[in-house]
């Protein structure tokens, strides 16, 4: 019967009315509850009156009654009863309405006494007075219950079309806990529809928080099919990180949204869980565990030491050089709301050496990050010179000064792509990486170095700036079509945290004139990660958004390659990590050939330079680019 109301509230519109309404002022919700104590004192004095019970006279009881209804309304006014929202009220409100009654209550029973101690004579019962003070409570309580969950009901009515039909994966307590929180949550994202039990077979035809339990003897999307879902939340904390992937492939691949949530901890209260339900990340489908930090090693190294970015780790100063001025501002103000460790920030291009000299002299840095780079393919194929003076001329420059200024270690941010390089990119980092690694070996057995440098080299990284994600989310709000060079083109990925951990430990853990290789699993597709990322926004590709090909880029390959084909690997303590056993470059004779190939470049032409990048990297072989004749 009560859900026949709603619905001839809702379909004659008075539900939308009910949902625009604004919040009452506060001196009406305060003539309500007024109101209502008076109310209270009727329904007391009713009732004493069928208990044969025998009052004063009339005019002892109506200034009884006056009496109370004054000091109800004085303790209204000091705990600020009727100040809160009341489709919002919460525990605190309920705590204000039985402190505010209860001093009412106590406040009256001394009036009570003492008016019988001096005029011989109660105002009222205690009993009735009581009696009246639990009426009053329960009925200002249930005034403020009724309404708010009449609102919640009404916004559950209207939004129920707007939540999505989903299926929870796990009958474990987290999946039970992630359950019972979006029972409660306000306003509801979800309508569950039941339970996926991956476990065994006697639950079969049972039920958990009223909701059916199904046996995992079929293919998922065909159960989420049955039970008419849209989404399945993946709340089953046993799930191996192949099983999850595999899972979620399947979904997608039956336009079934996918949602996740981590480990429920035992403190954590029913909002926090909710708030951590989230969409299934494309980071999260790299088919590989993450890579796991030891911080005790990346401690021990950057404690109390001056470095870029290693927060949590209590370096003493922190010191930032950009020529970007917006991103180092941003950068800047985002670490100091962080910690209060202290932090200096430069404008300085690094292949201004006389300007990036004078922070090194000032500041002595312990520990050097060099991630400054043009990292563009076909941006740095049109424009070499560029690339030789960040790429090569900003390296050395930095290299120099640490070396110069003591500092303990030099860790340089590579890429896979200065393996064999096809690319003019390609090939300025591994003329970087050929510098850094010959610089720590002069003179090693005498002992005169004491910077330890290391390189770092690992794929394309997830979400950063210019990658392939925000492009493919842009254009997916967009409509598409996504943009791919090839449909045969694979790439090693890695997530931003991985990226920052492994360039952390390789600071950690290296002697000096390692290259540091991250595992990162299988090459993934491009196509494939484009036809996830349609399915994760809720698309089916090729029909609601569209992939084109675009064709290779200017010294694009199809894959990218972590060693050279000489190359051997050394382990290292962290099974993720491993070190590049490349030639080891003569200094003396690298520095001559990198220093002839920056002096020349302001007579020489664009395919000059390429051909004295090509002798200093035999190795690099251009594809698909003007300066493939080079080669020949």
């Amino acid at each position: 019967m009560f859900d026949h109301l709603l619905t001839i509230l809702k379909t004659s519109g008075l539900l939308k009315k009910l949902r625009s309404v604004g919040y009452l002022p506060i001196w009406i919700v305060f003539i309500i509850d007024v109101f209502i104590v008076m109310l209270s004192g009727v329904i007391t004095h009713i009732l004493l009156l069928n208990l044969l019970i025998k009052f004063q006279n009339s005019t002892v009881t109506l200034m009884g009654n006056l009496t109370i209804l004054a000091v109800n309304a004085l303790f209204f006014i000091f705990f600020r009863t009727f100040s809160g929202i009341i489709r919002h009220s919460t525990f605190i409100d309920g705590v204000k309405l039985l402190l505010s009654t209860s001093a009412s209550f106590m406040f009256l029973l001394v009036v009570n006494y003492f008016w019988e101690f001096n005029f011989g004579q109660k105002i009222y019962l205690n009993s009735a007075l009581f009696i009246n003070y639990v009426i009053a409570f329960s009925l200002l309580f249930l005034f403020r219950i009724m309404v708010k969950y009449l609102f919640e009901l009404y916004t559950s009515l209207e939004d129920q079309k707007k939540r999505i039909n989903a299926v929870i994966y796990g009958v474990d307590a987290n999946a039970i806990s992630v359950a019972n929180a979006l029972k409660t949550e306000m306003p509801a994202r979800f309508n569950l529809l039941g339970f996926i039990d991956n476990q065994s077979d006697n639950k079969s035809g049972r039920s958990l928080l009223n909701l059916p339990i199904v046996n995992h003897n079929r293919k998922t999307y065909t159960i989420l099919r049955s039970l008419k879902a849209d989404a399945l939340i993946i709340a089953e904390k046993s799930l191996s990180k192949a099983d999850t992937i595999a899972l979620v492939e399947e979904c997608l691949e039956f336009n079934f949204k996918v949602f996740t949530v981590p480990l429920i901890s035992d403190w954590e209260d029913q909002e926090q869980i909710t708030t951590k339900i989230k969409n299934f990340d494309i980071l999260d489908l790299l088919g590989r565990k993450p890579i796991e930090l030891q911080t005790e090693n990346i401690s021990s190294t950057l404690k109390g030491k001056k470095v870029r970015q290693v927060m949590l780790f209590n370096p003493a100063k922190i010191i930032l050089v950009d020529q970007a001025e917006t991103p180092l501002h941003h950068l800047q103000l985002e670490l100091e709301e962080v910690n209060d460790i202290p932090i200096r920030s430069f404008l300085v291009d690094i292949r201004d050496k006389s300007s990036l000299e004078k922070v090194f002299l000032n500041y002595k840095p312990d520990v050097v990050y060099h991630a400054a780079a043009y990292k563009h393919v076909p941006l740095m194929e049109s424009n070499p010179m560029q690339a030789i003076y960040t790429n090569v001329l900003g390296t050395m420059n930095l290299a120099d000064l640490s070396l110069k200024y003591a500092v303990q270690r030099f860790v340089m941010i590579s890429t896979d792509k200065a393996v064999n390089p096809s690319n003019v990119m390609g090939a300025s980092k591994r003329i970087a990486e050929k510098y850094i690694q010959s610089l720590h070996h002069i003179d090693v057995k005498s002992k005169e170095v004491s910077t330890k440098f290391m390189t770092t080299r690992f794929g394309n990284v997830l979400g950063s700036n210019g990658s392939i994600v925000p492009l493919f989310t842009k254009q997916i709000k967009e409509g598409g079509p996504l943009t791919i060079t090839h449909p045969d083109i694979i790439r090693y990925f890695m997530t931003i945290p991985e990226a920052c951990q492994l360039v952390l430990e390789a600071s950690a853990i290296g002697n000096g004139g390692e290259i540091f290789i991250f595992d990162m699993g299988e090459p993934v597709k491009i196509i494939d990660l484009a036809h996830k990322m349609i399915r994760l926004a809720g698309f089916i590709p090729e029909q609601d958004i569209k992939i084109k090909v675009i064709g290779l880029r200017p010294g694009e390959k199809l894959y990218e390659e972590l060693l050279n084909d000489t190359s051997k690997t050394l382990p290292t303590p962290n099974e993720k990590i491993v070190i590049a056993e490349e030639i080891v470059e003569n200094h003396h004779e690298i520095r001559i050939e990198i220093s002839a190939l920056i002096h020349q470049m302001h007579d020489a032409s664009t395919n000059e330079i390429v051909v004295q990048m090509k002798k200093i990297v035999p190795e690099f072989i251009s594809m698909n680019s003007v300066y493939e004749t080079l080669d020949n």
